[in-house]
């Protein structure tokens, strides 16, 4: 099981978005479809699938979070072809944030927003380039221009299996602010790369709900573990969710958790969904015996 799960929120768009971008992408499946019934938005469709052999989710919850540059999803493509295939698909309907072409840092690149609201880049793979096709990237703006080198040292001390790659800085008057500090750096963890930079255009992005990381945790000392490390905003917390001190949002969940809501009999699950609404950090226990009519 992946460790680290992507995790798009949607108005009511997800079901239709996951099946757009499946088409853009090999090694994509629809792995799980369901309803959580009666939530405070409603009903909420949970979709769960692959892009490129990776996992994502995403939900149909309401119009209360929406996407922005501040995290987007970099595509790895072997050919320009597969770049101006992937932006054709991407820009119609959506808005060009760098328009495709040739850059300093890349051959063939192009960062754009989908009529959906998530921003891509899409660029020409480099021979040393990582292998893992889509890599989330997280764009320190605002309030948290300065701080991606704090941020990936932070992470990387919360996951025990992390690793720093490079970290690039701002040549002198490189930047428009003088907050930003980090070009381009690279880490991983659990697995999972990912890259992050200060915004060197004083841009006025903010990291939300839209865009989360999903862990999936073993057992309670687990969720416990990651939740101690990673809420810093208490009026956040709900459900599984938190937010960490950069303003990321996290969600830190049972790695079976799709087992305890939704499989078996429809009053077990309805029981253990009531009780999970109910919640700030899940109770691995207390689902249990939720689920069992205790």
């Amino acid at each position: 099981m992946q460790k680290i799960v992507p995790h798009l929120w949607y108005d009511r768009e997800a079901k239709e978005a996951v099946q757009f971008y499946m088409g853009l992408f090999e090694d994509s499946k629809l792995l799980n479809v369901t309803v959580l019934e009666e939530t405070p938005s409603g009903d909420s469709e949970i979709v769960s699938f692959q892009l490129a052999g990776q996992e994502f989710q995403a939900i149909s919850a309401g119009p209360y979070f929406t996407f922005n540059p501040a995290v987007s999803l970099m595509v790895a493509c072997d050919s320009v072809e597969e770049v101006n295939a992937k932006w054709e698909a991407l820009i119609d309907g959506g808005t060009a944030l760098m328009p495709l072409g040739e850059y300093p840092f890349n051959k063939w690149y192009g960062w754009v927003q989908d009529k959906y609201g998530l921003t891509w880049q899409l660029m020409l793979r480099d021979d040393g380039q990582a292998e893992q096709k889509i890599t989330p990237n997280l764009l320190f703006s605002s309030d948290a221009c300065g701080k991606a080198e704090e941020a990936i040292r932070f992470y990387a001390d919360v996951f025990a299996d992390a690793e720093i790659g490079s970290i690039h800085k701002y040549e002198a008057d490189e930047a428009q602010t003088s907050k930003a500090k980090v070009k381009y750096a690279d880490f991983q963890l659990s697995g999972m790369h990912f890259t992050a930079m200060d915004h060197g255009m004083e841009g006025d992005f903010h990291f939300n709900e839209a865009f989360s990381l999903m862990v999936n945790c073993k057992d309670q000392e687990e969720i416990d573990y990651f939740w101690d490390k990673l809420s810093a905003v208490p009026e956040a917390e709900q459900c599984g969710w938190v937010k960490d001190k950069f303003g990321v949002s996290w969600q830190i969940v049972p790695d079976n958790m799709e087992e305890v809501l939704f499989k078996g009999p429809k009053d077990e699950a309805r029981r253990a969904a009531d009780a999970m609404l109910k919640m700030k950090k899940m109770d691995i226990r207390a689902l249990e015996m939720a689920r069992a009519g205790k």
